[in-house]
């Protein structure tokens, strides 16, 4: 389906100037780099702390995991949780007991930039042991504050265990490289890796990571690259070993959902089609965020999934903003009539569907008149799911570089649009009706169980154990701004999604042969060895060596380890000579 604005916008490419930096031209592995002696005082040995021993026993620590962020963040989290579980860790929830912190950062805001600093700064002040991952340091390593810290990649989360091992035996150990197969960037980590899963009930599954845009404020571009897409089956066979582990919800998530399979030659329908028809009746997958433009090419397709009975009636579009000037400032490859577009033939083909979406406020050169034709946007579709987001100038971005709204205009049009948010009910014409609504999580108050309706709409039930899991019928009581509350229908039908019981909070799941099998407790497992390493040891106070493992051959691996040994052999060879 054409766009509504074609002649408008032109492609991106056409937008971007050469002085922009683009995240493709970020070097993220160093190449031909060779040993290099770096000469210390004796007496500042001597002053030194005493060297790290390889004599601890990793595997028996306690680790505390703290992941900010998205939905794809939180599945990299889960990951890496159920790796270091696997090999003996022991996972904790008190970080005063833990013996390492591993830190999963989120680069999109600087609130979030900030409570990751402050953390890293409380591990040091509690003398833990600190591994930093996530989009922070993926997109920004040589930060000052980050010197000296291991540091796991977002593509490197399978070698997880290495760094936590190297970091308890003092060591620093940095992890950035990419997954390439043949040349080709791959999606990620393999997806069957074992996992501990925040809920034991929803199963995140990552389809794509990176994306085909280049907006000019975001910052996450800059860590997860460019689009990369998980082969269909890969998907398929992750989500059937989910349901089989008792899981009853799947999210579908990832930077761009809309833009899966572009890069493999496929789509995103192609990929829900085929997941449907591995859905168990009693649970439902939903859909995760989709950019405008990716959309508009399969509405027809994705009209008709989104009326499948086991698929949420939910997509998450951001629209940043109603004005076009500030969407061509933001190059987000779309303007205020596709969003418009999409959001209308899904409203007719969809009947009941929730739209949420996004707004900026206060971007740079963003005017009063441009504000105003957000503010008309709200006020005409009400959704019922807004994030407003006060703009935020992220380091390395162009938008930073731009002419900023002053602090107290981006400010106020946050406020007023709160505020106009606030003032519609979206839940209250639902009051009486009976729904149909999936069991899932517990609320923050612990007084209610959390349930989804078919339009992934917040219900509220009774907390009864034999609830949880379970698709059930309630009539609809009441009504609030962000949730409705529900009460059981006696006589309905109660559906059991999973095939079997879930797994307990905190179980290990998916574990393969390789980790059922692996030794533990010490032994250092490697996934790939296909990423640049650079491990800080009693050696490598001495010397400066990088392995660039991820694309150079065998040969050049061992020239640089001849080339250390020498560099080593040459010091004693003098050191002795000076001591005679």
């Amino acid at each position: 389906m054409p766009a509504a604005c074609d002649s408008v916008l032109e492609d991106i490419e056409d937008i971007v100037s050469a002085e922009d930096l683009k995240p493709h031209d970020r070097q993220f592995v160093r190449k031909n780099v060779f040993p290099k002696v770096r000469k210390r005082s004796s007496q500042n040995i001597q002053a030194d702390e005493d060297p790290p021993s390889d004599s601890i026993i990793p595997g028996v620590q306690k680790i505390w995991i703290r992941t900010w962020g998205c939905s794809h963040n939180n599945s990299d989290g889960e990951y890496m949780a159920g790796q270091l579980a696997a090999y003996g860790y022991k996972i904790t929830d008190n970080s005063a007991e833990a013996d390492l912190w591993l830190l999963n950062s989120c680069t999109v805001k600087n609130p979030a930039e900030d409570h990751f600093r402050n953390s890293i700064k409380k591990a040091q002040e509690g003398k833990k042991k600190v591994v930093l991952a996530g989009c922070v340091p993926q997109a920004q390593p040589r930060q000052d504050y980050l010197k000296g810290l291991s540091i796991i990649g977002v593509q490197q989360i399978d070698r997880v265990v290495e760094v936590v091992e190297e970091t308890i035996k003092g060591h620093s150990v940095r992890l950035l490289g990419q997954k390439k197969d043949n040349g080709k960037r791959l999606g990620g980590a393999r997806l069957d890796l074992p996992k501990i899963r925040k809920n034991p009930l929803i199963e995140i599954i990552s389809i794509n990571t990176g994306c085909l845009n280049a907006c000019t404020y975001c910052k996450t571009k800059h860590a997860r690259g460019d689009l990369a897409s998980y082969p269909i089956e890969e998907l398929v066979d992750r989500a059937k070993q989910s349901f089989q582990e008792g899981v009853c919800e799947i999210w579908l998530t990832s930077e761009d959902t809309g833009a899966y399979g572009k890069d493999i030659g496929t789509d995103l329908p192609t990929l829900l089609w085929k997941l449907v028809e591995v859905i168990p009746e009693g649970a439902m997958m939903r859909l995760g965020m989709t950019n405008p433009p990716y959309i508009l090419e399969h509405l027809e397709e994705m009209a008709k999934i989104l009326n499948h009975p086991r698929v949420y009636a939910f997509l998450h579009i951001p629209v940043q903003s109603a004005s076009d000037s500030v969407l061509m400032d933001m190059k987000r490859e779309y303007c205020v009539a596709d969003f418009k577009q999409v959001v209308d033939f899904l409203k007719e083909k969809v009947p009941g569907i929730t739209i949420a979406t996004d707004i900026i406020c206060g971007f740079p050169g963003e005017t009063d008149e441009d504000f105003q034709e957000t503010v008309k946007l709200v006020e005409q579709y009400r959704f019922p799911s807004l994030f407003i987001n006060q703009f935020y100038p992220r380091p390395g971005t162009p938008a930073a570089k731009m002419h900023q709204v002053p602090a107290a205009v981006k400010k106020q049009r946050t406020k007023d649009l709160s505020q106009l948010f606030h003032s519609y009910s979206p839940y209250d014409h639902k009051v009486g009706e009976r729904q149909r609504v999936l069991v899932t999580e517990e609320s923050f108050d612990s007084n209610y169980y959390v349930a989804h309706n078919p339009f992934y709409e917040q219900v509220l039930v009774p907390k009864d154990p034999l609830l949880m899991g379970k698709m059930v019928e309630v009539n609809i009581y009441e009504a609030g701004k962000h949730f409705m509350k529900g009460q059981l229908v006696s006589d309905a039908r109660v559906y059991t999604a999973s095939i079997t019981k879930p797994l307990a909070k905190g179980e290990v799941s998916g574990l393969t042969e390789e980790f059922r099998h692996a030794p533990k407790n010490g032994t250092n497992w490697k996934a790939n060895p296909s990423a640049e390493t650079s491990v800080e040891t009693p050696l490598s106070s001495w010397l400066t060596l990088q392995l660039p493992w991820q694309q150079e051959g065998d040969g050049l691996k061992i020239l640089s380890v001849s080339l250390a040994l020498l560099a080593v052999l040459v010091m004693f060879y003098y050191g002795v000579m000076k001591t005679e």
